[in-house]
């Protein structure tokens, strides 16, 4: 049987970073990658799909500054973003967070990114091996790291297996081997997918690579731009993010299994009262774009689609799940990391920030031999963003179109009156509702905190 110090299951940012930060401090660190095809990439590698944007002060929770990055790596530099709803609007230009990074932010190339970040652990001496499958794993729990026999034993679909004493799991928020593990590790009656994916909880984002016509990108190149209460669902949300050559990642967030029956059709921009059904990814971006654009431009043939770029011609369909986290059952030598423990948000779109760092930490505790550090480390590294994000997605799940417009409403009067730096900050000058925004999201965010990790560590069973 093959033998390493760590196995680490998923390929990504949240895996590589971890192979790299391990291999650095001299472990032995394996990388099992299954690999899909992507027509913007040349060898197999992750599923890269997201909607790749870093604000500066993800810069420093990633550890990774952008002028390490290969060249193509970044796309755009940000200026601002801006939030509109129905008719309403407001421009963030400054998150109001200190960073190292001298910018507001920057999109990115995802692919090129995983490509970066698999060279990376690469030379850094880790080994990355794609077109592997894991079918299971098993646990020694009676064993541990240096024992002569491994404690952990990944079987892939090829019938090899390989041995090791501390296992990473990073195989995204689909978390097809990380569910399976911790089973294990649950009571009995308590399974991991049912705590971690809830079918309510569940969002699926799909963007298209769209060349825009060159007017149109003046205007966006250099801004996030999103919308807000034009299409129903809990942190539900359309976007454009600006990559180069005046291709636009044109997307959306929803949630699965709506009802159009719910929802007053006449109270969304982006429904139809002909509708008899949700509609899909790809007509929401075209009636975005109708709205938006069509009466001054023909959509189909002035937004073309880049059928060379993306996942599949031109397209990416992505799950994204509940942006409540895990810990992870340290003491059997596992850490999770990345989408695959929950970093992963419907409310910000994305989390290669955080996915980085958490590998980092578990790759360097993996080298050190002793992983029980793990849940707290993560926690003082990355807690307060994921806090911010569960807080405000909670806050804004019942909201409607009226809701979107009064609260953006609130923070473009904040944001006016310069009472401070960012969009939270000191609101008094500017209205009442912008005050109770602020106190609503305080109030929520003292609550969230105290429990904010759907499984906590002490439910593990060894």
């Amino acid at each position: 049987m093959e033998r390493v110090d760590v196995a680490i299951v998923g390929g990504g940012p949240g895996g590589t970073a971890a192979a790299h930060a391990a291999a650095s401090a001299d472990a032995d660190a394996l990388v099992l990658e299954k690999g899909v095809p992507r027509a913007d990439r040349e060898r197999l590698g992750p599923d890269s799909t997201d909607a790749a944007g870093i604000l500066d002060y993800w810069v420093d929770i990633m550890g990774i500054h952008p002028d390490e990055f290969d060249d193509g790596v970044v796309q755009q530099e940000l200026t601002r973003a801006e939030f509109r709803g129905p008719d309403a609007a407001a421009t963030l230009v400054d998150t109001g967070f200190d960073s190292s990074y001298d910018g507001f932010g920057y999109t990115f190339h995802r692919a090129r990114f995983d490509d970066w970040m698999r060279d990376r652990a690469e030379d850094a001496g880790a080994e990355y091996r794609v077109g592997v499958s894991v079918r299971d794993v098993g646990t020694d729990r009676s064993l541990g790291p240096g024992d002569d026999e491994p404690r952990h034993v990944v079987e892939l679909a090829s019938g090899d297996e390989v041995g090791a004493d501390f296992l990473v799991l990073a195989d995204g928020p689909q978390r097809t081997v990380t569910n399976r593990v911790l089973d294990g590790f649950l009571p009995e009656g308590s399974r991991a997918s049912d705590r971690l994916a809830p079918p309510d909880a569940n969002h699926i984002a799909y963007q298209e690579y769209r060349r825009v016509p060159e007017a149109v990108f003046e205007e966006v190149h250099d801004a996030l731009v999103f919308w807000w209460g034009v299409m129903p669902g809990e942190t539900a949300y359309p976007w454009i993010f600006p990559n180069r050559d005046r291709v636009c990642r044109i997307g959306l967030t929803m949630p699965i299994g709506l009802d159009i029956d719910a929802f007053d059709a006449d109270a969304y921009e982006l429904l139809s009262a002909d509708d008899d059904s949700i509609p899909t990814g790809s007509e929401y971006i075209r009636r975005l774009l109708e709205w938006q654009y069509g009466d001054e431009y023909d959509v189909e043939t002035d937004f073309p689609i880049v059928e060379e770029a993306g996942k599949r011609d031109g397209t990416e369909t992505y799950p994204i799940s509940s942006t409540r986290p895990i810990d992870s059952p340290t003491e059997a030598g596992i850490a999770v990391v990345g989408g695959a423990m929950g970093t992963t948000s419907a409310f910000h779109e994305g989390g290669d920030h955080v996915a980085v760092r958490t590998g980092a930490i578990a790759g360097e505790l993996v080298a050190a031999g002793d992983l029980a550090a793990y849940n707290r480390r993560w926690k003082e590294a990355i807690g307060d963003e994921i806090v911010r994000n569960v807080t405000m997605a909670d806050m804004v799940a019942e909201y409607d179109p009226d809701d979107w417009n009064r609260v953006i409403a609130a923070a473009d009067a904040m944001l006016t009156a310069e009472a401070g730096d960012g969009l939270l900050a000191q609101p008094y000058r500017s209205g009442w509702e912008s005050a109770k925004l602020l106190l609503a999201y305080k109030w929520n965010k003292r609550k969230t905190k105290r429990h904010y990790v759907s499984i906590d560590e002490h439910e593990y069973r060894y």
